[in-house]
Protein backbone atom coordinates (compact mmCIF):
# COMPACT_ATOMS: atom_id res chain seq x y z
CA UNK A 1 0.00 0.00 0.00
CA UNK A 2 1.42 3.21 -0.81
CA UNK A 3 1.68 6.17 1.22
CA UNK A 4 0.38 10.02 0.84
CA UNK A 5 0.90 12.90 3.03
CA UNK A 6 -2.60 11.91 4.43
CA UNK A 7 0.51 9.31 6.58
CA UNK A 8 2.47 12.24 7.94
CA UNK A 9 2.80 11.85 11.42
CA UNK A 10 3.98 15.58 11.47
CA UNK A 11 0.93 16.49 10.05
CA UNK A 12 -1.90 18.19 12.58
CA UNK A 13 -5.13 18.92 12.48
CA UNK A 14 -6.99 22.65 13.45
CA UNK A 15 -9.06 20.40 15.84
CA UNK A 16 -7.24 20.56 18.80
CA UNK A 17 -8.26 17.41 20.56
CA UNK A 18 -6.82 15.24 17.56
CA UNK A 19 -3.37 16.05 18.98
CA UNK A 20 -3.86 14.77 22.21
CA UNK A 21 -2.24 12.16 24.01
CA UNK A 22 -3.42 8.74 23.64
CA UNK A 23 -6.35 10.22 21.08
CA UNK A 24 -7.64 7.55 19.06
CA UNK A 25 -8.59 9.51 16.26
CA UNK A 26 -5.95 11.99 15.07
CA UNK A 27 -5.34 13.18 11.69
CA UNK A 28 -3.96 9.92 10.14
CA UNK A 29 -6.64 8.12 11.20
CA UNK A 30 -9.88 9.49 9.90
CA UNK A 31 -12.71 6.51 10.38
CA UNK A 32 -16.21 6.23 8.62
CA UNK A 33 -18.87 6.23 11.18
CA UNK A 34 -22.76 6.58 11.53
CA UNK A 35 -24.54 8.77 13.87
CA UNK A 36 -26.88 11.19 15.21
CA UNK A 37 -27.23 13.96 17.67
CA UNK A 38 -28.50 11.67 20.71
CA UNK A 39 -32.29 11.91 21.77
CA UNK A 40 -33.14 13.36 18.49
CA UNK A 41 -34.91 11.87 15.82
CA UNK A 42 -32.77 13.53 12.79
CA UNK A 43 -31.67 10.94 9.91
CA UNK A 44 -29.10 9.11 10.44
CA UNK A 45 -25.91 10.33 9.08
CA UNK A 46 -22.42 9.87 8.14
CA UNK A 47 -19.54 11.34 9.91
CA UNK A 48 -15.41 11.16 10.13
CA UNK A 49 -13.85 10.94 13.80
CA UNK A 50 -11.16 13.48 14.37
CA UNK A 51 -10.41 14.02 18.28
CA UNK A 52 -13.54 14.20 20.29
CA UNK A 53 -15.34 15.36 17.16
CA UNK A 54 -17.33 14.33 14.66
CA UNK A 55 -17.33 16.11 11.19
CA UNK A 56 -20.94 15.80 10.23
CA UNK A 57 -20.51 15.16 6.68
CA UNK A 58 -24.13 16.26 5.45
CA UNK A 59 -23.55 19.75 7.06
CA UNK A 60 -19.80 19.63 4.98
CA UNK A 61 -21.04 18.57 1.79
CA UNK A 62 -22.26 22.53 0.62
CA UNK A 63 -19.28 23.97 2.44
CA UNK A 64 -16.68 24.85 -0.51
CA UNK A 65 -13.46 23.47 -2.03
CA UNK A 66 -14.19 19.87 -2.36
CA UNK A 67 -13.12 18.58 -5.26
CA UNK A 68 -15.56 18.45 -7.86
CA UNK A 69 -14.26 15.26 -8.94
CA UNK A 70 -15.83 13.66 -5.64
CA UNK A 71 -19.21 15.02 -5.63
CA UNK A 72 -21.24 11.36 -6.26
CA UNK A 73 -19.61 10.55 -3.37
CA UNK A 74 -19.74 13.32 -1.56
CA UNK A 75 -23.49 13.32 -2.24
CA UNK A 76 -23.88 9.81 -1.19
CA UNK A 77 -22.22 10.02 2.39
CA UNK A 78 -24.39 13.11 2.71
CA UNK A 79 -27.51 11.00 2.40
CA UNK A 80 -25.84 8.67 4.59
CA UNK A 81 -25.24 6.12 1.94
CA UNK A 82 -21.82 4.48 2.99
CA UNK A 83 -21.90 1.69 1.28
CA UNK A 84 -21.51 3.46 -1.96
CA UNK A 85 -18.73 5.15 -0.98
CA UNK A 86 -16.69 2.39 0.18
CA UNK A 87 -17.76 0.48 -2.87
CA UNK A 88 -16.32 2.68 -5.15
CA UNK A 89 -12.83 1.84 -6.69
CA UNK A 90 -9.67 1.85 -4.41
CA UNK A 91 -8.34 5.20 -6.15
CA UNK A 92 -11.77 7.19 -5.32
CA UNK A 93 -11.40 6.12 -1.45
CA UNK A 94 -8.03 7.27 -1.26
CA UNK A 95 -8.96 10.60 -2.83
CA UNK A 96 -11.63 10.67 -0.68
CA UNK A 97 -9.72 10.30 2.06
CA UNK A 98 -6.67 12.90 1.11
CA UNK A 99 -9.59 15.71 0.56
CA UNK A 100 -10.66 15.00 4.20
CA UNK A 101 -7.62 15.19 5.61
CA UNK A 102 -6.55 18.45 3.72
CA UNK A 103 -10.01 19.78 5.08
CA UNK A 104 -8.92 18.80 8.55
CA UNK A 105 -5.82 19.84 8.42
CA UNK A 106 -3.72 23.08 10.37
CA UNK A 107 -4.43 25.66 7.84
CA UNK A 108 -6.51 24.84 5.95
CA UNK A 109 -9.03 27.07 3.90
CA UNK A 110 -12.05 25.59 5.22
CA UNK A 111 -11.15 25.40 8.40
CA UNK A 112 -13.88 28.92 9.73
CA UNK A 113 -16.60 26.46 7.27
CA UNK A 114 -15.87 23.18 8.77
CA UNK A 115 -15.69 24.21 12.29
CA UNK A 116 -19.66 24.82 12.88
CA UNK A 117 -19.66 21.01 11.02
CA UNK A 118 -18.37 19.44 14.09
CA UNK A 119 -20.54 17.51 16.69
CA UNK A 120 -18.85 16.17 20.05
CA UNK A 121 -18.72 12.69 19.89
CA UNK A 122 -20.04 13.14 23.92
CA UNK A 123 -23.00 14.02 22.43
CA UNK A 124 -23.54 11.59 19.41
CA UNK A 125 -25.86 8.21 19.25
CA UNK A 126 -24.07 5.48 16.91
CA UNK A 127 -25.00 2.98 14.74
CA UNK A 128 -23.25 0.40 12.98
CA UNK A 129 -21.14 2.11 10.30
CA UNK A 130 -23.07 0.22 7.54
CA UNK A 131 -25.36 -2.45 7.08
CA UNK A 132 -23.93 -5.68 7.49
CA UNK A 133 -24.84 -8.06 4.57
CA UNK A 134 -24.12 -11.65 5.70
CA UNK A 135 -21.30 -12.55 8.41
CA UNK A 136 -18.74 -15.17 8.54
CA UNK A 137 -16.43 -16.02 11.38
CA UNK A 138 -13.06 -17.31 10.95
CA UNK A 139 -10.55 -19.01 13.14
CA UNK A 140 -7.49 -17.29 11.95
CA UNK A 141 -5.66 -16.98 15.48
CA UNK A 142 -3.42 -19.85 16.02
CA UNK A 143 -2.73 -19.10 19.86
CA UNK A 144 -6.42 -19.36 20.75
CA UNK A 145 -6.93 -22.76 18.83
CA UNK A 146 -3.41 -24.06 20.25
CA UNK A 147 -4.51 -22.88 23.75
CA UNK A 148 -8.34 -24.17 23.49
CA UNK A 149 -7.30 -27.01 21.80
CA UNK A 150 -5.42 -28.44 24.64
CA UNK A 151 -8.64 -28.48 26.77
CA UNK A 152 -10.12 -30.74 24.80
CA UNK A 153 -7.96 -32.79 22.96
CA UNK A 154 -4.57 -32.65 24.93
CA UNK A 155 -2.38 -34.94 21.85
CA UNK A 156 -3.64 -33.53 19.04
CA UNK A 157 -4.76 -29.81 19.57
CA UNK A 158 -5.04 -28.56 15.79
CA UNK A 159 -6.50 -30.46 13.89
CA UNK A 160 -4.75 -31.37 10.16
CA UNK A 161 -6.31 -28.60 8.30
CA UNK A 162 -5.61 -25.82 10.04
CA UNK A 163 -2.49 -24.67 8.83
CA UNK A 164 -3.89 -25.24 4.96
CA UNK A 165 -7.40 -23.65 4.74
CA UNK A 166 -8.90 -21.03 6.64
CA UNK A 167 -10.90 -22.19 9.27
CA UNK A 168 -14.73 -20.42 9.43
CA UNK A 169 -18.41 -20.37 9.77
CA UNK A 170 -21.49 -18.64 8.36
CA UNK A 171 -22.71 -16.88 11.44
CA UNK A 172 -25.59 -14.55 11.84
CA UNK A 173 -25.90 -11.06 10.73
CA UNK A 174 -29.34 -9.85 12.44
CA UNK A 175 -27.63 -10.05 15.71
CA UNK A 176 -25.20 -7.78 15.23
CA UNK A 177 -25.02 -4.85 17.35
CA UNK A 178 -22.99 -1.77 18.04
CA UNK A 179 -21.07 -0.90 21.15
CA UNK A 180 -23.08 -0.05 24.28
CA UNK A 181 -26.06 -2.13 22.89
CA UNK A 182 -26.37 -4.61 26.31
CA UNK A 183 -26.11 -8.20 25.86
CA UNK A 184 -28.95 -10.36 27.09
CA UNK A 185 -27.83 -14.00 28.82
CA UNK A 186 -28.77 -16.48 26.42
CA UNK A 187 -31.29 -19.54 27.50
CA UNK A 188 -29.71 -23.09 25.99
CA UNK A 189 -29.73 -26.16 26.33
CA UNK A 190 -26.61 -28.00 28.20
CA UNK A 191 -25.29 -31.06 29.32
CA UNK A 192 -21.98 -31.96 31.84
CA UNK A 193 -19.81 -34.28 29.72
CA UNK A 194 -19.84 -36.51 32.30
CA UNK A 195 -23.50 -37.38 32.56
CA UNK A 196 -24.37 -40.53 31.19
CA UNK A 197 -25.74 -40.75 27.04
CA UNK A 198 -29.10 -41.31 28.30
CA UNK A 199 -29.51 -38.58 30.40
CA UNK A 200 -31.79 -35.57 29.02
CA UNK A 201 -30.27 -32.47 28.63
CA UNK A 202 -31.19 -29.14 30.42
CA UNK A 203 -32.69 -26.20 29.32
CA UNK A 204 -31.78 -22.90 31.35
CA UNK A 205 -29.35 -19.92 31.61
CA UNK A 206 -25.76 -20.15 29.92
CA UNK A 207 -23.88 -20.48 32.93
CA UNK A 208 -20.30 -20.09 31.12
CA UNK A 209 -20.63 -16.82 28.90
CA UNK A 210 -17.78 -15.62 27.01
CA UNK A 211 -16.00 -12.47 25.04
CA UNK A 212 -14.17 -13.23 21.87
CA UNK A 213 -11.47 -10.54 21.00
CA UNK A 214 -11.65 -10.66 17.10
CA UNK A 215 -11.41 -7.64 14.16
CA UNK A 216 -13.77 -7.27 11.61
CA UNK A 217 -13.05 -6.64 8.44
CA UNK A 218 -15.87 -5.06 5.95
CA UNK A 219 -15.98 -5.97 2.75
CA UNK A 220 -16.26 -3.32 -0.12
CA UNK A 221 -16.60 -4.32 -3.39
CA UNK A 222 -18.31 -7.93 -3.87
CA UNK A 223 -17.39 -10.74 -6.72
CA UNK A 224 -20.21 -12.04 -8.95
CA UNK A 225 -21.77 -15.40 -8.33
CA UNK A 226 -19.06 -17.94 -9.47
CA UNK A 227 -16.23 -15.62 -10.20
CA UNK A 228 -13.28 -16.24 -7.92
CA UNK A 229 -11.13 -13.10 -5.95
CA UNK A 230 -7.47 -13.72 -7.23
CA UNK A 231 -5.39 -12.78 -3.88
CA UNK A 232 -3.53 -10.40 -5.89
CA UNK A 233 -7.14 -8.21 -5.67
CA UNK A 234 -8.14 -8.93 -2.34
CA UNK A 235 -6.62 -6.19 -0.54
CA UNK A 236 -8.29 -3.52 -3.20
CA UNK A 237 -11.71 -5.31 -2.02
CA UNK A 238 -11.40 -4.52 1.66
CA UNK A 239 -12.98 -0.78 3.13
CA UNK A 240 -10.85 -1.15 6.37
CA UNK A 241 -11.42 -2.74 9.78
CA UNK A 242 -13.67 -2.84 13.15
CA UNK A 243 -13.66 -4.33 16.40
CA UNK A 244 -15.79 -7.29 17.01
CA UNK A 245 -16.74 -9.52 20.16
CA UNK A 246 -18.19 -12.35 19.45
CA UNK A 247 -20.09 -13.49 22.08
CA UNK A 248 -19.53 -16.93 23.30
CA UNK A 249 -21.76 -19.34 25.78
CA UNK A 250 -19.37 -22.25 25.89
CA UNK A 251 -21.68 -24.68 27.93
CA UNK A 252 -24.28 -24.41 24.89
CA UNK A 253 -21.15 -24.72 22.52
CA UNK A 254 -20.01 -27.60 23.95
CA UNK A 255 -23.15 -29.63 23.51
CA UNK A 256 -24.42 -28.40 20.39
CA UNK A 257 -21.76 -27.84 18.18
CA UNK A 258 -20.90 -31.93 16.78
CA UNK A 259 -21.40 -32.54 14.21
CA UNK A 260 -22.27 -29.19 12.26
CA UNK A 261 -20.12 -26.88 14.28
CA UNK A 262 -21.17 -23.37 16.11
CA UNK A 263 -24.91 -22.34 16.15
CA UNK A 264 -27.44 -21.07 19.11
CA UNK A 265 -23.82 -20.64 21.13
CA UNK A 266 -22.73 -17.98 18.80
CA UNK A 267 -25.39 -16.15 17.53
CA UNK A 268 -26.85 -14.64 20.38
CA UNK A 269 -25.16 -11.34 19.86
CA UNK A 270 -22.13 -9.94 18.25
CA UNK A 271 -20.70 -6.28 19.12
CA UNK A 272 -19.31 -4.18 16.24
CA UNK A 273 -17.37 -0.83 17.28
CA UNK A 274 -19.14 2.22 15.80
CA UNK A 275 -15.87 3.38 13.60
CA UNK A 276 -15.10 1.78 10.13
CA UNK A 277 -10.82 2.63 10.07
CA UNK A 278 -10.03 2.22 6.90
CA UNK A 279 -7.09 0.11 5.25
CA UNK A 280 -5.78 3.47 3.89
CA UNK A 281 -5.28 4.54 7.73
CA UNK A 282 -3.76 1.49 8.26
CA UNK A 283 -1.08 1.32 5.63
CA UNK A 284 1.60 2.74 7.48
CA UNK A 285 1.39 -0.33 10.21
CA UNK A 286 1.87 -3.14 7.94
CA UNK A 287 4.52 -5.83 8.41
CA UNK A 288 5.75 -9.34 6.66
CA UNK A 289 3.21 -12.03 7.10
CA UNK A 290 5.58 -15.39 8.10
CA UNK A 291 5.06 -18.43 9.27
CA UNK A 292 6.87 -20.59 12.07
CA UNK A 293 10.06 -22.63 10.37
CA UNK A 294 8.43 -25.73 9.66
CA UNK A 295 4.93 -24.93 8.61
CA UNK A 296 3.50 -25.50 5.70
CA UNK A 297 3.57 -22.46 3.28
CA UNK A 298 0.37 -21.44 1.80
CA UNK A 299 -1.13 -23.13 -1.20
CA UNK A 300 -0.21 -20.91 -4.56
CA UNK A 301 -3.79 -19.39 -4.43
CA UNK A 302 -3.17 -18.09 -1.30
CA UNK A 303 0.04 -16.77 -1.76
CA UNK A 304 1.43 -13.43 -3.10
CA UNK A 305 4.89 -11.66 -3.32
CA UNK A 306 2.95 -8.76 -1.44
CA UNK A 307 0.92 -10.79 0.74
CA UNK A 308 4.32 -11.93 1.90
CA UNK A 309 6.14 -8.52 2.33
CA UNK A 310 2.77 -6.78 3.87
CA UNK A 311 0.16 -8.77 4.86
CA UNK A 312 0.06 -8.91 8.50
CA UNK A 313 -0.75 -5.54 10.19
CA UNK A 314 0.80 -4.42 13.75
CA UNK A 315 -2.40 -3.71 16.06
CA UNK A 316 -2.42 -3.60 19.67
CA UNK A 317 -5.65 -5.22 21.24
CA UNK A 318 -6.81 -5.40 24.72
CA UNK A 319 -9.42 -6.15 27.01
CA UNK A 320 -10.89 -4.10 29.73
CA UNK A 321 -13.79 -5.75 32.22
CA UNK A 322 -15.79 -3.61 35.12
CA UNK A 323 -17.75 -5.54 36.96
CA UNK A 324 -20.92 -4.04 38.65
CA UNK A 325 -19.27 -3.91 41.95
CA UNK A 326 -16.55 -2.05 40.31
CA UNK A 327 -18.85 0.33 39.01
CA UNK A 328 -20.62 1.08 41.96
CA UNK A 329 -17.49 1.80 43.99
CA UNK A 330 -16.24 4.13 40.99
CA UNK A 331 -13.45 2.20 39.53
CA UNK A 332 -12.60 2.22 36.43
CA UNK A 333 -12.42 -1.22 34.45
CA UNK A 334 -9.30 -3.60 34.42
CA UNK A 335 -7.11 -4.54 31.78
CA UNK A 336 -7.95 -8.41 31.32
CA UNK A 337 -5.09 -9.18 28.39
CA UNK A 338 -3.32 -7.22 25.31
CA UNK A 339 -2.49 -9.37 22.07
CA UNK A 340 -1.67 -8.79 18.54
CA UNK A 341 -3.17 -9.07 15.29
CA UNK A 342 0.30 -9.77 13.57
CA UNK A 343 0.67 -12.86 15.65
CA UNK A 344 -2.72 -14.14 13.05
CA UNK A 345 -2.02 -17.56 11.11
CA UNK A 346 -4.17 -15.80 7.97
CA UNK A 347 -3.74 -12.30 6.54
CA UNK A 348 -7.21 -10.67 5.43
CA UNK A 349 -6.13 -10.97 1.83
CA UNK A 350 -6.27 -14.56 2.63
CA UNK A 351 -9.37 -14.58 4.37
CA UNK A 352 -11.28 -12.36 1.18
CA UNK A 353 -9.60 -15.27 -1.59
CA UNK A 354 -10.11 -18.43 0.27
CA UNK A 355 -13.66 -17.28 1.06
CA UNK A 356 -14.57 -16.61 -2.66
CA UNK A 357 -12.63 -18.94 -4.22
CA UNK A 358 -15.06 -21.64 -4.81
CA UNK A 359 -17.34 -19.02 -6.51
CA UNK A 360 -18.72 -17.53 -3.26
CA UNK A 361 -20.43 -14.61 -3.94
CA UNK A 362 -19.43 -11.83 -1.73
CA UNK A 363 -21.14 -8.20 -1.54
CA UNK A 364 -20.31 -4.92 0.09
CA UNK A 365 -20.86 -4.60 3.53
CA UNK A 366 -20.08 -8.53 4.22
CA UNK A 367 -18.41 -8.59 7.39
CA UNK A 368 -14.89 -11.31 7.55
CA UNK A 369 -14.35 -11.77 11.17
CA UNK A 370 -10.80 -13.18 12.19
CA UNK A 371 -11.48 -15.46 14.98
CA UNK A 372 -10.32 -14.75 18.25
CA UNK A 373 -6.22 -12.87 18.62
CA UNK A 374 -4.74 -14.58 21.55
CA UNK A 375 -0.71 -14.18 21.51
CA UNK A 376 1.48 -16.28 22.38
CA UNK A 377 2.46 -15.44 26.22
CA UNK A 378 0.61 -16.61 29.07
CA UNK A 379 -1.53 -13.80 30.16
CA UNK A 380 -2.53 -12.72 26.02
CA UNK A 381 -5.68 -14.97 25.49
CA UNK A 382 -8.49 -13.48 23.80
CA UNK A 383 -11.26 -15.01 26.06
CA UNK A 384 -12.28 -16.06 29.44
CA UNK A 385 -12.09 -20.06 28.35
CA UNK A 386 -8.08 -19.72 27.94
CA UNK A 387 -7.27 -17.14 30.46
CA UNK A 388 -9.19 -18.96 33.30
CA UNK A 389 -7.79 -21.91 31.59
CA UNK A 390 -11.63 -23.81 30.78
CA UNK A 391 -13.18 -22.28 34.46
CA UNK A 392 -10.34 -24.28 36.32
CA UNK A 393 -7.93 -20.88 37.32
CA UNK A 394 -10.14 -18.16 37.56
CA UNK A 395 -8.99 -14.66 37.28
CA UNK A 396 -8.09 -12.31 40.43
CA UNK A 397 -10.19 -8.54 39.82
CA UNK A 398 -9.37 -5.80 41.91
CA UNK A 399 -11.90 -5.56 45.33
CA UNK A 400 -11.43 -9.56 45.32
CA UNK A 401 -13.64 -10.49 42.76
CA UNK A 402 -13.18 -13.27 40.95
CA UNK A 403 -14.30 -14.17 37.31
CA UNK A 404 -14.13 -17.92 35.34
CA UNK A 405 -16.82 -16.37 32.79
CA UNK A 406 -18.83 -13.34 32.56
CA UNK A 407 -21.26 -11.93 35.64
CA UNK A 408 -24.82 -10.11 34.71
CA UNK A 409 -23.92 -6.81 35.41
CA UNK A 410 -20.31 -7.18 34.22
CA UNK A 411 -19.06 -4.28 31.20
CA UNK A 412 -16.95 -6.04 28.72
CA UNK A 413 -15.15 -3.61 26.58
CA UNK A 414 -11.94 -4.16 23.84
CA UNK A 415 -9.95 -2.12 22.25
CA UNK A 416 -7.18 -1.59 19.59
CA UNK A 417 -5.15 0.57 18.10
CA UNK A 418 -1.63 1.23 15.76
CA UNK A 419 1.14 3.28 17.13
CA UNK A 420 4.29 3.79 16.04
CA UNK A 421 6.89 5.17 18.62
CA UNK A 422 6.48 8.89 19.16
CA UNK A 423 3.61 8.88 16.27
CA UNK A 424 0.24 9.33 16.11
CA UNK A 425 -2.31 7.20 17.20
CA UNK A 426 -4.84 5.18 14.64
CA UNK A 427 -7.49 3.64 17.00
CA UNK A 428 -10.64 2.06 17.04
CA UNK A 429 -12.72 3.48 19.67
CA UNK A 430 -14.41 0.86 21.94
CA UNK A 431 -16.55 -1.87 21.91
CA UNK A 432 -18.12 -2.27 24.53
CA UNK A 433 -21.44 -4.46 25.88
CA UNK A 434 -22.85 -4.59 29.40
CA UNK A 435 -24.24 -8.51 30.41
CA UNK A 436 -28.11 -8.32 31.20
CA UNK A 437 -29.64 -11.49 33.16
CA UNK A 438 -31.39 -14.30 31.39
CA UNK A 439 -35.02 -14.14 30.07
CA UNK A 440 -37.46 -15.34 32.64
CA UNK A 441 -39.36 -18.15 30.21
CA UNK A 442 -37.74 -18.89 26.26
Amino acid sequence: MSLDKSHNAQRTSWVASAQAAGCDFSLQNLPWGRFRRAGSTEPWRIGVAIGDQILDLAAARPVAGWPAALAPQLDALAQGDLAAVIAAPKATRVALRLAISDALATGSPQQAALAGCLVAQAAAEMALPCTIRDYTDFYTGIHHATTVGKLFRPDNPLLPNYKWVPIGYHGRASSIVVSGTPLRRPLGQTRAPTSPADEAPAFGPCQRLDYELELGAIVAQGNALGEPVPITAAEDRLAGLVLLNDWSARDLQAWEYQPLGPFLAKNFGSTLSPWLVTMEALAPYRVPFTRPAGDPQPLPYLDSAANRAAGAIDITLEVWLQTAAMRQRGEAATRLSSSNFRDAYWTLAQLLTHHASNGCNLATGDLLGTGTQSGPEAGQGGSLLELSMGGKQPLALPGGETRSFLADGDTLTLRAFAQQAGGPRVGFGACSGTVLPAPLTA
